[in-house]
């Protein structure tokens, strides 16, 4: 399944698949085919940074 291209829709599909199955977004991306660089662009551009500390964006 390919990931939402609604910036709201992709942060809630993303934190949830780190918070149930990932250990990290370096993970989630390897797993799923995708670029960190640009999953981090495009919600950036919404005002959300990823937190790794707490393994989500906020």
């Amino acid at each position: 399944m390919p990931l939402p291209s609604d910036v709201f829709m992709l942060l809630s599909v993303v934190n949830t698949k780190l918070r149930d199955n990932y250990k990290s977004l370096d993970a989630l991306c390897d797993d799923l085919g995708e670029s960190r660089k640009e999953l981090e662009r495009k919600l950036k551009a919404a005002g959300f940074e990823y937190d790794e500390g707490l393994n989500k964006f906020r």
